[in-house]
């Protein structure tokens, strides 16, 4: 017997991939959340602990790439499923680690797993939801780093504390993929064919999902989409603007720990960015999707938003000029904020000008870009703290995004032109 249609079931696939990328944050986040002890444990430097980010970044860096064409070669619901039992058992095998070489082989392996999990949720976006919505949609998803990244503090220092050790705290959050895995296996199938989507949310999912324009379907060669300024523009506006929620996120415990803050006492500090970058994934992916239905187009929609958030990040600044507590928080949490709606754009920008076959592998090569944006960021971090200051890094965190921006916003065409310019290049 046949069971009922799931109610907006699109949703529901949008919740999924929310949990997905939380468990994801949870994972990565568990060594910066404990880094301030085992530093002192292992007697790590800045540029030892940099080593270590640096081991995760590299494979993601490589894996987004490699990632996003596996997705779009086996399909979203295969690849999502090996990505994450791999990156859940690198999780759980860090609790073995012994010193920086078996860490960074940890890391290693949980940055390769990981990789997938942008391009798969961005194409799974492109797959299930109308373009009207799809802002909206990312900003789920996306805002999964946000609570992640706040939830992992209280959650790892909350089983540190409890344990004694930091060892169980990775086989704790190393298992939350395998769970979301059950409830991934049970509910993802593509909309074409899944049995418990209804016959109206089918029908408005596939004709006006982004895929159903004047483009070619099936995945573009890796020449064709490098052909294109539109990519770089996507490229270069991930790998300037990344590095600066990678800093927050891998560095922002050793930074208040530099400026005379115990991790305990400042748990409010570390939340309170986090919780400003889930604001901002709604504000922007909100604002541009009630402006498309508002009229505007896809691409003014999105770039409006580009604009407002590069001016937005710059506010790192004042943080290289000040210990007060009520300031730190305050920039750090306007600049997350600031990234998550940008980050929310540039998100939706594959699924917005790319036919459907070739999202994940566009958002792979900005991943790359990203990642390796960031390696080179977490160096000069390392290098730069242990012999001067964190204050040069908070600058160029905050000129960066500019770049970003104005890459995004000259080199990224309307939406109809973009189309132009893909069947130009068939």
């Amino acid at each position: 017997m046949a069971r009922p249609p799931i109610r907006h079931l699109r949703w529901w696939i949008g919740g999924l991939l929310f949990l997905s990328t939380t468990v994801n944050y949870i994972d990565r986040q568990t060594l910066s959340a404990l880094a301030p002890y085992i530093k002192t444990e292992y007697g790590w430097s800045n540029s030892d602990f940099a080593l270590l980010i640096i081991a995760f970044r590299a494979a993601y860096a490589v894996g987004q790439s490699v990632s996003g064409r596996l997705l779009d070669r086996v399909g979203t619901r295969r690849g999502l499923t090996i990505a994450v039992a791999l990156y859940s058992c690198a999780a759980m095998v860090t609790s073995l680690a012994t010193g920086l070489r078996s860490f960074a082989l940890c890391r290693f392996l949980l940055g390769a797993g990981e990789s997938a999990n942008w391009p798969g949720a961005t194409k799974a976006v492109a797959e299930w939801f109308p373009k009207r919505e799809s802002g909206w949609a990312v900003a789920l998803f996306d805002s999964g780093s946000a609570i992640g990244g706040a939830v992992a503090p209280a959650l790892v220092l909350w089983v540190y504390h409890a344990f004694g050790s930091w060892r169980p705290a990775f086989l704790v959050t190393g298992a939350l993929g395998f769970v979301w895995l059950i409830l991934f296996r049970l509910l993802y199938r593509s909309p074409e064919e899944h049995p418990r989507l209804g016959t109206g949310e089918r029908a408005d999912i596939l004709a006006n999902r982004a895929d159903t324009r004047a483009i070619p379907a099936g995945r573009l060669s890796y020449r064709t989409l490098l052909s294109l300024r539109q990519t770089w523009g996507y490229i270069v506006g991930k790998s300037l603007t990344d590095p600066v929620w990678f800093f927050v996120t891998d560095w922002f415990a050793i930074y208040l720990v530099s400026k005379g803050y115990r991790m305990e006492e400042s748990l409010l500090a570390f939340w309170v960015p986090f919780l400003a970058a889930d604001i901002g994934n709604f504000a922007g992916g909100g604002l541009s999707s009630r402006l498309i239905t508002r009229g505007w187009s896809v691409g003014a929609a999105r770039k409006l938003v580009v604009a407002i958030s590069g001016v937005g990040m710059a506010l790192l600044i004042p943080t290289a000029f000040t210990n007060s507590y009520f300031w730190l928080v305050a920039c750090f949490a306007i600049s997350t904020l600031a990234y998550a709606a940008f980050s929310t754009m540039l998100l939706n920008l594959p699924a917005d000008i790319y036919p459907t076959g070739s999202v994940a592998s566009v958002s792979g090569m900005g991943g790359t870009g990203a990642g390796l944006g960031t390696i080179a960021a977490t160096y000069l971090t390392g290098v730069v703290s242990d012999r001067y200051s964190f204050e040069p890094i908070l600058i160029g965190a905050s000129i960066l995004p500019l770049v970003a921006m104005a890459a995004v916003l000259l080199l990224v065409r309307n939406n109809e032109a973009a189309e132009r310019g893909i069947v130009n290049r068939i």
